[in-house]
């Protein structure tokens, strides 16, 4: 599959995990039968202003690499604008491959919410496979107090998608784990949400779709009808011309009884949180606004790091550092903290001293074969409390051939794959910057 960095379209999960250490157990959690459709209290403000004539309507798209390809969104669109003729729809694509609800509900307020959208679409089932339920309850919660604090008429609702990793629980008729907790918050707030792979599920169930092959050559089976379907070609991200098609016509199954359950159309009101530690107060700070960086560190340009335009507009104040010893400080009082920054096959490891204790952490992984945005949490589930930062780039290269052997990847020039390089473009915090 080719990757173009500058749509942001990448076929993994984030792996700049949280350390065990900074991690809390996690109960068993339930997972709840699968529906397609749930409309709860449906999309009232969406489907009045969709039919009002001249309407311009702006339907955000938060989300990862599955909703960054060319599929379910794009048709969306396509299907929205044909539906509803009278109104003029654009899409606000703030779809980044290989993230999560973490960094969703940091970014929001940049990447979407000050684009001031009438309906929101979430979709995190995938690359919140591994996160813990408590952590997507926090975050997903978040990105809806976010919302409805902002924009009190932005209808939202929550898609799920599917990959064949994740597929054994709805195989046997109940959703993954990922969704199940994110149906809690749905239900708390009376939000929509549509299982976009219920009906794959049921062909696979079926022995009718092939989850990871190519893409058969003769047209007749290059469509969503064809017996076996070819879902994709990496079990995860689905042809547009089958999966992505799947996924279409699960919403437009679902529209129908959505717009019956919506009642009138007005502001929606937030009720007590579902869980008080949920992340509404998450926030996305420019780093030079937020920490002080040594004297090595120089704004990211065009001419000494060419892949800096490709991330312009989700890290404007992309910074770059090169030599060991460099550091960044900062303080913040709040629960959770990590950097947002761009990694690739130069990228090192960084000491993070994090109230008096330090750990060494790399920032290159099995994928920096090239650059792309990333996240290191530096804290996390921590007391409400001051804390005090500093991240100081580590003088020893980490085992950088032996990182890549884990997922089959080699050096294809070692050359590219000297440095201790480190790119910041942003703190993500859950609190507040202390100065």
């Amino acid at each position: 599959m080719k990757t173009f960095i500058t749509t942001f379209v990448v076929c993994w999960t984030i792996t700049s995990t949280v350390p065990a250490t900074l991690q809390g157990a996690e109960p068993e959690f339930a997972l709840v039968k699968a529906e397609e459709c749930r409309p709860r209290a449906g999309l009232s403000n969406f489907f009045k202003k969709a039919t009002q004539k001249g309407a311009e309507v702006r339907i955000g798209y938060l989300g990862g690499s599955i909703t960054a390809q060319q599929g379910w969104r794009v048709k969306t669109l396509a299907h929205f604008q044909k539906a509803y003729p009278d109104a003029k729809f654009t899409e606000i694509n703030a779809a980044i491959g290989g993230t999560g609800s973490d960094l969703g509900v940091c970014r929001l307020q940049q990447d979407v919410l000050a684009q001031k959208p009438d309906l929101l679409f979430v979709e995190f089932a995938v690359n919140d496979g591994g996160a813990a339920p408590t952590q997507i309850i926090r975050c997903m919660e978040g990105i809806v107090r976010q919302t409805w604090r902002a924009l009190p008429e932005c209808d939202i609702c929550f898609v799920y998608t599917l990959t064949e990793a994740l597929s054994p629980p709805m195989l046997e008729g109940k959703f993954q784990r990922s969704a199940s907790a994110m149906e809690s918050v749905a239900d708390h707030y009376g939000i929509p949400t549509i299982h976009m792979g219920m009906e794959v599920a049921k062909l696979a169930k079926a022995g009718q779709l092939l989850w990871k092959a190519p893409l058969p050559k003769d047209k007749a089976s290059q469509n969503a009808a064809a017996v076996p379907l070819v879902f994709a070609g990496d079990g995860v991200h689905p042809y547009t011309e089958t999966g992505h098609e799947l996924y279409l016509q699960a919403i437009v199954r679902s529209l129908e009884p959505i717009a019956e359950a919506s009642g009138e159309p007005g502001a929606h009101k937030l009720s007590a949180p579902l869980d008080p530690e949920n992340y509404e107060q998450a926030k996305l700070v420019p780093i030079t606004g937020a920490a002080k960086l040594s004297a090595g560190f120089a704004k990211a340009d065009d001419k000494q790091q060419p892949f800096a335009k490709n991330f312009a507009k989700r890290l404007p104040d992309l910074q770059a550092a090169t030599k060991p010893g460099e550091t960044i400080r900062f303080k913040f009082k709040g629960v959770r903290c990590a950097l947002y920054h761009v990694v690739g096959p130069d990228s090192g490891q960084v000491t993070i001293t994090l109230d008096g204790v330090k750990t060494v952490r790399s920032c290159f992984d099995p994928y920096c074969m090239y650059h792309r945005l990333n996240t290191l949490v530096i804290g996390d589930r921590l007391p409400n409390t001051v804390h005090e930062v500093t991240i100081e780039i580590h003088p020893e290269m980490p085992n950088k051939a032996a990182t890549l052997a884990k997922i089959g990847n080699k050096m294809d020039k070692p050359e590219r794959f000297e440095g201790t390089a480190l790119y910041p473009g942003a703190l993500l915090l859950v609190g507040e910057i202390v100065k």
